[in-house]
């Protein structure tokens, strides 16, 4: 079978050096629209896009020294994937402490797990980076795998976010340049489907569309900018699951609800495209923080 999970669960661990620095952090930056919802030199978007007092939005680690794409999820035994079949279905980042302007650490990268739903697999990969000071950050990459479900594992447990029934806290329209996804796949995602038209037409869309990451960077910006006075070191976790597609040129309704209960520090989110009647982008997104 393409997917044998005793033997993909059992591979070794992977281990890859990483390295940025400031020129990387704001490449990133421009890439989710810093600078482009303001005049570019208003203080609240020079902290992401001047090196001054630079700040980093803590998703610029599923790029940071090549990011994800050096995690290996697909060169594993016993995953023999086509990857015609393959899905972003999820994303969750945790932050042990603020990212570095520029640093160096080394990946770990692991299958955490396989799960059974049916129709599809979803492998798990974890990646968990430290520097000279220890432990820095924790990625879960959740890959959906169509046709390779149906063998009898586990199937997970739901990740499902129940938002409020009520009407959001606050709420962000972020218009996205036409040129994003060409901005920000210099930050390592060359994936033609965000910049051929003619392979996005083979992929069945009629023109190319935004990575997943991309938004999920552009969602986690507009949440700090709103809610969490600029500061992204105040970030501490952000998970989502990737809903549905957004077209470079839309504008992002980012929908942010302050949780209410004893736990608190956590905000639930939800992004749409606000040209498609809402259309889901972003779904089961939470961001935790430090009051």
């Amino acid at each position: 079978m393409p997917i044998d999970p005793a033997v993909a669960l059992a591979a070794p661990d992977r281990t890859t050096d990483l390295a940025w620095d400031h020129k990387d952090v704001i490449l990133y930056h421009l890439g989710i629209g810093a600078g482009a919802q303001r005049p570019a030199t208003d203080p609240d978007e020079l902290r992401f896009t001047y090196e001054k007092d630079l700040q980093v939005i803590p998703s610029f680690v599923t790029v940071a020294g090549g990011g994800l794409a050096k995690a290996g999820a697909f060169n594993l035994p016993g995953l023999d994937i086509n990857l015609a079949q393959v899905l972003h279905g999820g994303q969750r980042i945790e932050l042990h402490r603020p990212v570095p302007v520029v640093g160096k650490a080394t990946l770990t990268s692991s299958l955490a797990a396989i799960y059974d739903k049916g129709k599809a697999a979803v492998l798990v990969m974890r990646s968990e980076a430290a520097d000279a000071d220890g432990p820095l950050y924790t990625c879960d990459t959740e890959i959906f795998v169509r046709g390779e479900g149906g063998f009898g594992g586990e199937r997970g447990a739901s990740t499902r976010v129940t938002l409020p029934d009520r009407a959001a806290d606050h709420q962000r329209e972020v218009p996205v340049r036409h040129d994003q996804a060409l901005l920000y796949r210099l930050s390592g995602d060359w994936n033609p489907l965000h910049a051929d038209p003619d392979f996005a037409k083979l992929a069945g869309f009629d023109r190319p569309i935004l990575h997943g990451l991309c938004s999920y960077g552009v969602t986690l910006k507009a949440v700090v900018d709103t809610v969490l006075g600029g500061d992204a070191t105040r970030v501490r976790s952000y998970s989502t699951r990737f809903a549905g597609i957004f077209f470079p040129g839309e504008t992002l309704r980012v929908r942010i609800w302050e949780e209410r209960e004893a736990s608190g520090n956590r905000l639930l989110v939800s992004a749409t495209s606000a040209d498609r009647d809402d259309a889901p982008v972003l779904a089961d997104t939470v961001v935790t923080y430090q009051p």
